[in-house]
């Protein structure tokens, strides 16, 4: 998700109706009971609490806020258009590395253009004798359609997309709705692309369209999911604007549809994944461990959120998130809303405001996923030269060891000690025959604080086993990683005994360094034996 993350608590000392909590530790398997008497738990019996896929039991008597318009049962699957290709037990996988951050510059005349064209040749020809199988190219809303509406310039992408070709490399797009103008005052010579110009001069006269958290701040990294039926942008909604974008690339680059380009991957949020901006680390609100914040508090949001409550008859849950949930850099026992008593996230008004909220993003993920699905339907049922639709999520796993889970859950996932969260996800994808893809690849338990309860492996496991044999996963690191320690995880991961290997794996990402001698020598045999039939 953000590339300094590492790694949130919580403590339960209330009274709760009596629920069983199976946890494993050190391969034994315990059993914790909530009473209905008041009684307050070891904070180190929750460090323990390392699993939770055996809570995987009914979810469906989890009541629906949204009445008739949920958009997916976890009790009756529909029709998948996944067809998983062939099985499974692949062997290889192919690697994409993703392009320099610092790609493009600005000229004199203000149009975005590649830099350093001659090292970018170099590099790709020896990526290629590597064994890498394609580069990984993200593909900004703000660069193509930057100063007017519909106004869609390709050339850049054009230029390096038959560069990338020409050297016998494929290509994994990332179309992106995002923003990463904050990050250009880390990098030097990076040009940080917006969102389009005609896009940020609408959002200064009406800043809720972007997220606002409980403070009133906006975030411009991505627009709020509350507009996505709201004609805003010149007569169009944000769901027109994202289908006119990806009509306009499918048009553009038909001849390299399956052929050159092999995986389309959908932004559906800020850096490309479906969630909240609950921990913009870019301006200082958020540093880890902190929980984050919800995203919910733009008035079309909040509007959403009323005419649900009144829906359900809660006229007292209409105006509001959660009071009691904290700030950016809070830790879990410290808030109320994580830990179990009145008010908080097992309450009925915690789960009527989580499922809302969570709901309201995979029904924005179903939204954009249709469309693109749709657009891309005739690649994808080119047996010889198909096309994946892929969908990234963030990888919370910092917390991950407790009750509540509340990064995952103010980002937008609903998915705690008692509720596998990824389920629902998962069955929206199958629909759509959309792979996930996933992070923290290189990540091992024991190189994350264990403070702070972080589990990425744990986390890996858990949507591992959640989309066995229903969508297709792909790989991806977050944190920069040349040493032979973290190469072997990945590959580990990526072939996973238990599970299915992986249908690619992106290297997050190209640089100087990868070309050094040491991280090229442990490089080069990572991806041969990526590339290579078991």
């Amino acid at each position: 998700m953000i590339d300094e993350m590492i790694g949130m608590a919580c403590k339960c000392s209330s009274i709760i109706e009596r629920n069983c909590l199976i946890y494993s530790n050190n391969n034994n398997v315990k059993e914790f009971c909530f009473d209905n008497e008041r009684r307050k738990f070891n904070r180190r019996n929750l460090r323990n609490v390392s699993t939770v896929l055996v809570f995987k039991r009914s979810c469906s008597r989890w009541r629906s806020v949204s009445g008739r318009s949920r958009i997916v049962s976890m009790d009756v699957r529909e029709k998948s258009r996944s067809t998983l290709f062939e099985s499974s037990r692949h062997k290889r996988v192919p690697v994409y590395v993703m392009m320099p951050i610092d790609s493009f510059g600005i000229d004199t005349s203000g149009t975005p253009r590649i830099r350093r064209i001659k090292a970018l040749t170099v590099s790709l020809k020896a990526l290629k004798l590597a064994g890498v199988h394609g580069i990984s190219v993200e593909v900004w809303w703000g660069v193509v359609e930057r100063f007017f509406p519909h106004a869609y310039n390709w050339s850049l992408y054009e230029y390096l997309f038959k560069l990338v070709s020409e050297t016998g490399l494929k290509l994994q797009v990332a179309l992106s709705f995002h923003s990463n103008a904050h990050l250009s005052s880390q990098v030097q010579g990076m040009l940080g692309v917006s969102l389009p110009q005609w896009i940020m001069e609408i959002g200064q006269y009406n800043k809720d369209i972007y997220y606002r958290d409980q403070h009133g701040f906006p975030n411009a990294d991505y627009l709020t999911l509350g507009v996505d039926n709201i004609p805003l942008f010149s007569g169009r909604t944000a769901l027109q604007c994202y289908e006119d974008f990806i009509h306009s690339f499918v048009n553009k680059f038909d001849s390299l549809m399956g052929t050159i380009i092999e995986e389309v991957c959908v932004g559906l949020g800020p850096s490309g994944e479906l969630r909240y901006p609950a921990h913009p680390l870019e301006d200082g609100r958020w540093q880890f461990p902190g929980i984050g914040a919800f995203q919910c508090y733009d008035k079309y949001m909040m509007e959403d959120l009323r005419a649900v409550a009144w829906q359900e008859g809660k006229l007292d849950w209409a105006n509001k998130g959660p009071p009691n949930a904290g700030d950016y850099n809070s830790i879990p026992t410290d808030v109320p809303f994580f830990e179990a008593g009145e008010g908080s996230f097992l309450s009925d008004y915690g789960n009527f405001f989580l499922e809302w909220y969570s709901d309201r993003l995979l029904r924005h993920a179903d939204a954009v996923l249709e469309i693109a699905a749709n657009l891309l339907k005739k690649y994808q049922e080119d047996e010889e030269n198909s096309i994946r639709v892929v969908a990234k999520i963030g990888s919370l796993y910092w917390w991950y060891q407790t009750v509540s889970h509340p990064a995952e859950l103010t980002a937008g996932y609903y998915n705690t000690a008692f509720r596998d969260g990824y389920d629902p996800l998962t069955s929206m994808l199958a629909r759509h025959g959309a792979a996930l893809q996933i992070s923290c690849f290189e990540m091992l338990d024991n190189e994350t604080p264990q403070t702070f309860l972080c589990s990425p492996e744990s986390l890996l496991k858990q949507i591992r086993t959640t989309t066995k044999k229903r969508v297709e996963l792909t790989g991806r690191n977050t944190h920069e990683r040349f040493d032979k320690a973290g190469l072997k995880q990945i590959h580990s991961n990526c072939y996973d005994s238990q599970s299915d290997a992986v249908r690619s794996f992106t290297y997050f990402r190209m640089n100087e360094k990868i070309f050094r001698g040491e991280n090229w020598n442990n490089f080069v045999p990572f991806v041969r034996r990526m590339s290579t039939d078991l």
